[in-house]
């Protein structure tokens, strides 16, 4: 488990550069009708300059391409796979709603007009913007978006284990600001977060699934000055009278409950007390105190300068753990979710014969 709560240097949902395009493209379809008529309609309700949006139908825009491509509503409708009666109304749509003629019927086929041609490069320009935002939302067109408390903690050394075990998949791990597992949730049944490593100490909201996939055993760091700095293995009840110093515990998160669980089952002094300089300024403290002790997973990959000769020292009988469970929206199909949850599974640590959560945790 982390021993810094508050998750640094969040990273912020990248924009989509094809759904920009597609916005813009079809904010640029009152460009394309100038071209064609030369002026903007207005309503007479609207003051004088106002543009009045224009709506058209994206199926009846590809249409007019592939009339335009094929010079033959025949052709177009064998290519679209739909009647020629069809190809016909929705020409006649979108030139109602452009308000021109895109097209002159002759004996040999459709002939684009003078509009027609103009607004020809507009409309192929908006029907690749719309093609490349689908595409960039369809599942496996788009990098996983994992979130993690904390880059040093177990559950994001796991998924860095599962991305080098397979270079090629594309991923992208943040950490939610301040988030807790509430928090956690929410951001994943509103799309902005594919999958989230959290601890699970109630019932999940409908549509939100979890796995276990790490239980982290706990592990206390003391500096080479502390009484207990020589100890090869502590009990949890050993810890009873000794300062366990955890700047940044979230007060109403999960883990701030982990710690009040676990604090009343072993007697144990844990706080927050005192500002959250950062992990850096925590390993300072604790390699210059002779009182002072913190808290981290096995499975943690926290850096410290030599020099500060810090002790990682483990907890067995009972063996504290940390539950983290994989959660993700029980609807989400992206293939590169599923590979890691296989991965997660595959390659889950056995647990200790003596563990020890808090009752009724998901571990």
């Amino acid at each position: 488990m982390a021993i810094n709560g508050n998750a640094p240097n969040p990273s912020h949902v990248p924009t989509v550069d094809a759904a920009k395009d597609a916005h813009n493209q079809l904010n640029a379809l009152p460009m394309a009708r100038d071209s064609i008529r030369g002026v903007h309609q207005q309503s007479n309700n609207e003051p004088a300059g106002v543009v009045q949006p224009v709506v058209v139908d994206i199926e009846a825009v590809r249409t007019f391409v592939a009339v335009a491509e094929t010079g033959q509503f025949q052709e177009a409708a064998i290519d679209l796979h739909i009647t020629q009666q069809a190809v016909s109304k929705r020409i006649a749509k979108l030139e109602r709603s452009l308000g021109t003629t895109l097209f002159a019927r002759t004996p040999q086929g459709a002939r684009l007009t003078l509009d027609g041609r103009a607004f020809l490069p507009h409309a192929r320009a908006l029907l690749l913007a719309v093609d490349r935002a689908a595409a960039s939302v369809r599942p496996g067109e788009r990098a996983l978006r994992v979130d993690v408390l904390h880059l040093r903690i177990a559950p994001a050394q796991a998924v860095r284990a599962f991305y080098r075990a397979d270079p090629g998949i594309d991923l992208d791990v943040v950490t939610l600001p301040g988030a807790t597992v509430t928090t956690a949730v929410d951001a994943l049944l509103a799309g902005e977060i594919d999958a989230t490593f959290r601890a699970v100490p109630a019932a999940l909201p409908e549509g939100v699934s979890a796995v276990s996939v790490l239980n982290d055993p706990l592990e206390l760091l003391a500096g080479p000055g502390h009484p207990l700095a020589s100890t090869r293995v502590l009990r949890p009840s050993d810890l009873s009278g000794h300062r366990i110093w955890i700047p940044g515990i979230k007060p109403g998160s999960e883990w701030a409950a982990f710690y009040r669980e676990l604090a009343d089952a072993f007697s144990l002094s844990i706080d927050r007390i005192g500002p959250n300089f950062g992990t850096e300024a925590l390993m300072d403290a604790i390699a210059e105190s002779t009182e002072l002790t913190t808290l981290i997973g096995a499975g943690d990959r926290y850096v410290w300068p030599a020099g500060h000769d810090l002790r990682r020292i483990p907890l067995t009988r009972p063996t504290p753990v940390y539950p983290h469970a994989l959660l993700y929206r029980t609807d989400n199909r992206h293939p590169t979710l599923t590979a890691l949850r296989r991965h997660l599974t595959a390659t889950r640590p056995l647990d200790p014969d003596d563990t020890w959560t808090p009752d009724g945790w998901r571990a």
